[in-house]
Order: C-alpha cells, then structure tokens, then sequence
C-alpha cells in the first residue's frame, strides 16, 4: 500500500526536501502530493514524476486544506511559520504526524495532550535552525554528560550567507532564505542572554553594534549578534546551571555595523505606513527620514546625519545599494519602512542563477571534568550547487525529510509537540546527514572561560 507524504507549500527551501522523497519513493512506497498557491514555482521534472501529484492549495480553504490532510499519512508543512497552526489543528483531529522545521508557537504547544492522545507527533524546528544546531550540540553535549563531564559554557552562531566564489559586494551577503525575516531580524523585544553568570540585555537598537568575532578554519572571520532569546532552550539543553549561554546569527566581519545604519535611520521600521509610497524613487525614500535643507543635498544630510566620511566604506556600501537613485521606484503601496527596504535590498542581493551560497554554524562548549576545564569548538560549512538547490535548502529540507520517514516508518516514536533534542531523534537524522556532506568538525582548544578575544563592544 502507497504511503501518502503531504507537503504543504513549495518555496525556496525545499528543492532537496522534495528530491529526497521522490528519490526514495519506490523503495520506501511513498506517493508524494504537494499542495502550493502558486504551482508554477515546482519544476517540470517534479510535477511529471510517477509518484507525485501536484495541485493549487490556498490554506485558507478549509473544505480543501482538510481533505488533503485526511487523505494522507503524514503532513509536512513548510509554510510561513505563523501558518502551522491550522495545519496542526487539522493533524490533531483527524491524527495524522506533522513535521515543520519552524520554531514551537505558544498556540501549537497548545495541542501537545491531545496530540499525545491520538498518539501522532508533531516535529518542529528541525531544520537548520532551529534542527541542526540542536541535534548537533545535543550530541556533544551529551557524550560530554556520558563522560562524567559538567557543563559551563554553551555558545551558538548559525550564518545563511554569499559562498565565498559569489561574493562579490561590499556587503558580503545576498538572501539566502526569506529576506522580510532578515529585515526584522532582532525586533520584538531586547535580545537576552547569561554571560558568565550575569545575565545580559541588549535593546534593538544597540543589538549591531554588540558583535563577538568567530574564526572557521578555511573561511576566514565572521562577527555574530544575539538572537533574541538565548534563555529559551536553557531546560531543554539541561544547561540551568551553566555559566554562559549565548545564541546568535553569523554574518562576515562588517555587515552588523553598516546594517546598524539602517536601525538608525528608521528604515527597518515595519510599525507604520508611508502614504503614497507607490512611485516614490528610492531617493525620496531615503530622504524622508533626513531633516530637511533648503541647500544640503540628499547625500550630504545623510552623511551629517550618520556621521560618515565619503571615503568610508559604510559610504561605498549605501552608494552600491542605488538608494540615492531617483530613477528606480518604489512599488508598492502604502508600504512600512521595512517592506521598502526589502525592495531596495532584493534588488541587489538576489542571487543570481550561478550564485552559490553557503551555511556557516559554530558551537563552542566549555566542561569541566574534574578538576580540570576544557573546550571543544565545533563548526560545520555547507557549499550550495546552485541558485535552486542552495545549502540553505539543503540543510532545512533534508532534516525534515530524514524525520518525515522515519516517523513514517516508525523509527521515531515520541508523540506530541517536538523538537530533536533526544538520542533517539537526533542520532540517526545525523548519521545520514553527514553522508549528504553535513557534518561538523571538531576541535579541542584550551579552555579561558570566556574569550578575552571576542570582544563584546
């Protein structure tokens, strides 16, 4: 008997996802429907494959939405986050698994006794990150433990960046997944975290300007900026007591204090519209968050206002973004500040059809054993082939892939709201990974406690 995988939405992250099950559908006898609003974006090779069947699904039809859901085994959905819960909903009441590589939201969490009654699991963030960075610093983590050890610092930096043969602006950096989440990357309430036992607040507005430098050998330097929450997995790690733990997003040497100049004009603002935004040239743009002169030009307020030499290479940055230009406009209507500077950003940062780009994660722990400290580093780089199959849809597809079968096949058995901090969970979706090519590297180094050389400023 066919064993039906449903997924719901078909963007960018999951060209590898999709391969994954149609590579393997005559050997584990899997048929594979994909519910997408817009079934244009799936390729030929996809929609002509023997065991798939493609078709339009808006999620906001409900008659439609639940009888493909019904009609299946399991559900993977890779929508915007905030729309798993009617996806959920739906899994629960007719008991049907779930996978998402999205964060837990406190609405799913909501369904965990009742999922746990049908006896069906709902797997979430188990794609890069949240996935990898959790199944990865679990597993040393807990061969640390294993070993009698005692863990007292856990640190963690995750980067979708440019592959270095494709980087070729000032800024280092092209989207490499949603380019709205990077925008707003950060906002939502002060970034928080413990530092070697003392608790840390960094409000938005200083959030890029308060970097820690990282070194992957072969890549050269990256800087990392808190996330949000870093306290968040503190009981789910187990690491109550641990001395430090610190979270955060990798981006090359730079890119924080050139974007701080964004935070600081008001530009990644999504709280308010901008009237008549429709047809504004990118330089009218600009110039409305700029007091107003009857003499000084665009330029030169700018460069007053943020307090920037022409010869400085934040300059060189702004000038290469075209948001001087009074030709190129603006298009959409009664936009926020941040939804144009996402136009103005998509313009240059796209990446082209022979752009590659690459995954960058770095995990340090401190443990003490004995009497004595140590320290592992371990880091993991994945190359993208293409502009398609990226590394960034290769490293949250195929942990959602691998656990999507092997829930079906029974080798995960854990029921309700999930994520894969378990042995069980994480062991195996490791092991096949890495003969994808995700795997990490690991380096003992002398234990300092914190790092003297990662500034905090």
């Amino acid at each position: 008997m066919l064993r039906k995988i449903l997924v719901i939405g078909a963007g960018k992250s999951t060209s590898y996802l999709l391969d994954y099950f149609l590579n393997k559908a005559e050997e584990e006898n899997l048929f594979l429907t994909i519910g997408e609003l817009n079934p244009k974006v799936i390729s030929e090779s996809i929609k002509s494959h023997p065991s798939c069947n493609v078709f339009k699904l808006d999620i906001f039809n409900d008659k439609e939405r639940r009888k493909a859901i019904q009609e299946s085994n399991i559900v993977v959905s890779m929508l915007p986050a905030r729309f798993h819960i009617k996806v959920a909903t739906d899994c629960v009441a007719f008991g049907k698994d779930l996978v998402t590589a999205s964060y837990v939201s406190e609405e799913l969490k909501t369904l965990d006794a009742e999922a746990k009654e049908k006896g069906i699991v709902l797997m979430n963030e188990i794609g890069v990150d949240p996935g990898i960075d959790h199944m990865s610093a679990m597993q040393i983590i807990d061969t640390i433990r294993e070993k009698g050890g005692k863990i007292l610092l856990f640190e963690s930096f995750t980067g979708g960046l440019v592959a270095p043969e494709s980087d070729n602006n000032l800024w280092n950096y092209k989207f490499t997944w949603n380019p709205r989440n990077v925008v707003l990357a950060g906002q939502g309430g002060a970034a928080k975290f413990i530092q070697e036992g003392t608790y840390k607040y960094i409000p938005y507005h200083k959030l890029f300007r308060r970097t820690e430098f990282l070194d992957i050998k072969g890549y050269g330097s990256f800087e990392g900026y808190a996330n949000r929450d870093s306290l968040k997995y503190r009981e789910a790690y187990g690491l109550q007591d641990a001395l430090t733990l610190y979270r955060g997003t990798m981006r090359r040497v730079g890119f924080s204090k050139a974007w701080n100049m964004f935070v600081q004009l008001g530009m990644t603002d999504d709280s308010y519209t901008i009237e008549n935004s429709e047809g504004m040239s990118y330089r009218e743009y600009t110039n409305s968050f700029l007091p107003y002169s009857p003499t000084d030009s665009v330029e030169l307020k700018l460069r007053h206002y943020l307090k920037i030499d022409q010869d400085d290479i934040m300059w060189g940055k702004l000038l290469e973004l075209n948001i001087f230009d009074p030709d190129k406009t603006i298009r959409l209507k009664n936009a926020t500040p941040a939804q144009i500077l996402q136009q103005i950003l998509e313009d240059s940062w796209t990446l082209a059809d022979d752009d590659k780009d690459m995954i960058v994660m770095y995990h340090k722990f401190g443990y003490k054993m004995g009497n004595k400290k140590y320290q592992i580093d371990a880091n993991m780089v994945v190359i993208g082939e293409s502009s398609t199959h990226t590394a960034m849809a290769k490293t949250v597809g195929l942990p959602v892939a691998i656990a999507t079968l092997l829930i079906l096949n029974k080798k995960i058995t854990a029921t309700g709201v999930q994520i894969p901090i378990e042995k069980a969970i994480y062991e195996p979706i490791l092991s096949e990974l890495a003969t994808y090519g995700i795997r990490f590297n690991e380096y003992e180094v002398p234990y300092f406690g914190y790092n003297p050389d990662l500034v905090v400023r």
